[in-house]
């Protein structure tokens, strides 16, 4: 699995496409160059996998959850929601057309790396989400501040 670091923009066309920064390009272990998209369940945002990362995460999840409890297949089934995408020859993205809906107005996006996978980012509602997500350093030092001298 790639690690995958950085924030691009990226200008949206009229039929919805966005030209795949090259600094996320070469990052990426896409083998046979497809993408998985899917919804986030945390933001209002895209989360873009490599095929090969998002199988990995599914069969992680397989292992862990229990198809015969309609809890976990419920949320199997919520996690696995995506659909595979690729790069056309000028390495540009096209978001899938039940998913459009987070960026379709959008005139530019954000991908915003999380070391395992890349959000994808209407640009207006990234930038509001920036200024008003809260004390990141108060946070950091809550969750992460702790030393082993204290532990």
């Amino acid at each position: 699995m790639a690690l995958i670091l950085g924030k691009e923009y990226c200008k949206v066309d009229s039929n919805g496409r966005f030209k795949f920064p090259i600094a996320l390009k070469r990052q990426l272990e896409t083998e046979d160059g497809r993408f998985v998209i899917r919804q986030s369940i945390y933001a209002e945002c895209l989360e873009l996998w490599t095929y090969a990362s998002f199988r990995e995460e599914v069969e992680k999840l397989q292992e862990k959850l229990n198809p015969y409890r309609r809890e976990d297949r419920e949320l199997l089934r919520k996690l696995t929601e995506g659909n595979i995408i690729e790069l056309d020859s000028n390495d540009r993205l096209l978001v899938p057309a039940e998913q459009k809906a987070l960026v379709a107005k959008a005139k530019e996006v954000v991908l915003q790396s999380t070391g395992k996978f890349i959000e994808l980012w209407d640009r207006s509602t990234y930038d509001k989400m920036n200024t008003t997500g809260g004390d990141f350093a108060k946070r950091a030092e809550e969750l992460l501040g702790q030393t082993t001298a204290e532990e």
